[in-house]
């Protein structure tokens, strides 16, 4: 029997860390027990900073998540402005490369890691993808170089074998999924079909809605493991059309824009399911699908809604912006390495990560570098409380409380913020 409400609420807390996931989207070899961030993290015997702070970004320029690129870049590149203005790092400027993620199907984002490492960057931000970070992390932790994804919510990030290298500003997807469960439960269904991605985020994604939703008494009666490089989605939606779940949940990338004209055309489109985004497909349709398209469909974001000054300081340094997602997050990991380095008085990625949950948890507040930095120099604790909200990073690197987004799309289908709702992981 479906629990008559909800087991969230606005603003509620939610504790998750009792729940256990395997690792997903990989080989079961490439996890292993828990590595320990704080004050753990190795680098190459000797490596030391040179002085100055060495910025990379991995973010997508293109490939199947590359509308998320401006914002994130823009997140990034305004942090610089920031630290720089108000006097750097360590008495320097710091410095920022750009370079494209790709996504899984080209080799792009090995190609700009070599670059990324062939410049000496610290750190890099990024990546976007879950299962591009995946297929890079070796490369840069083993490089001793740190690196933050603002946007990865895979939960096999959570325990792999980092060197204490790894840390994020997105919540696992853990989280997520336990939102999308009870927000599809508490909108009146009790089936629902998963159309998923085939990589280790639409897998660890997949598997937390489907813990949340069949835990609250409902039930997924089809779930649709699609590739998402197929030419055509009819088979699969014609799968979970012959399943007639009350509602639907796609698990994807840009491919949703052949996912959602094929639900259409079969008779299961918003007009007659109720049919659910997530973070890797929630987005600005408005110039993709005939207009009404999408009206009433919902759609869940990791992340605070980016406030009306910040998005006009965002705007500052990219005009063209439309759409902020994961924009507070990237800015807010660039800011949380530009403190961990003034803070260990050093810029090499071993030194950087061994500060981070020192700056972000436990200190004085302060809500800006500027402000920040001054603290530091005064030698006194900081807890940075960014613009994505109280980012406290625990001992494996993640974010030790979240938010998270649920969205509504209107007659133009595009999205407009409903509420929010907090956990702790």
């Amino acid at each position: 029997m479906i629990r008559p409400t909800p087991l969230w609420r606005s603003a509620a807390v939610l504790g998750v860390a009792g729940l256990v996931l395997t690792a997903c989207g990989g080989s079961s070899d490439t996890a292993s027990t828990t590595p320990t961030k704080s004050g753990s993290a190795s680098a190459p015997a000797g490596a030391k900073g040179d002085g100055t702070l060495k910025i990379g970004t991995l973010l997508p320029q293109t490939g199947s998540l590359a509308f998320l690129g401006p914002p994130e870049f823009a997140g990034v590149d305004l942090a610089v402005k920031d630290i720089n203005d108000a006097g750097g790092v360590n008495g320097k400027q710091v410095e920022v490369t750009n370079s494209d993620s790709g996504d899984t199907s080209t080799d792009t984002a090995s190609q700009s890691v070599d670059r990324l490492l062939s410049n000496n960057v610290d750190a890099i931000i990024g990546a976007a993808s879950s299962s591009v970070s995946l297929s890079v992390i070796d490369k840069i932790t083993g490089a001793g170089v740190l690196q933050i994804s603002p946007a990865n919510t895979s939960p096999e990030l959570t325990d792999y074998a980092d060197k204490g290298l790894y840390f994020r500003t997105a919540p696992s997807d853990v989280l997520q999924g336990r939102v999308d469960g009870d927000l599809i439960l508490s909108d009146g269904n009790t089936t629902l079909g998963i159309l998923q991605l085939q990589d280790s985020y639409g897998t660890g994604l997949g598997d937390a809605v489907t813990e949340s939703f069949e835990g609250g008494g409902g039930q997924v009666v089809e779930k649709v493991v699609y590739d998402p490089k197929a030419a055509s989605f009819s088979t699969e939606v014609g799968k979970i059309k012959a399943a007639d779940p009350e509602a639907i949940i796609l698990i994807s990338f840009e491919e949703a824009k052949k996912i959602i004209p094929e639900l259409v055309k079969q008779g299961i489109g918003p007009d007659k399911k109720k049919i659910y985004f997530v973070d890797g497909d929630i987005a600005n349709y408005s110039k993709d699908f005939p207009k009404g398209t999408l009206t009433g469909a919902k759609g869940t974001l990791p992340g605070v809604v980016a406030d009306d000054s910040f998005k006009a300081r965002l705007m500052t340094v990219d005009s063209k912006l439309d759409q902020f997602a994961y924009a507070p997050e990237s800015y807010d990991a660039t800011v949380l390495v530009a403190l961990a380095a003034q803070a260990a008085g050093d810029d090499s990625g071993a030194s950087i990560a061994s500060k981070m949950q020192d700056v972000s948890a436990g200190g004085e507040k302060c809500t800006s570098y500027k402000d920040c930095l001054a603290l530091l120099q005064d030698k006194k604790d900081i807890d940075y409380d960014g613009v994505s909200g109280p980012v406290e990073f625990n001992e494996k690197g993640d974010p030790s409380e979240a938010t998270i987004g649920i969205y509504q799309y209107g007659a133009d289908n595009n999205y407009a913020f409903l509420e929010a709702k907090e956990g702790k992981l």
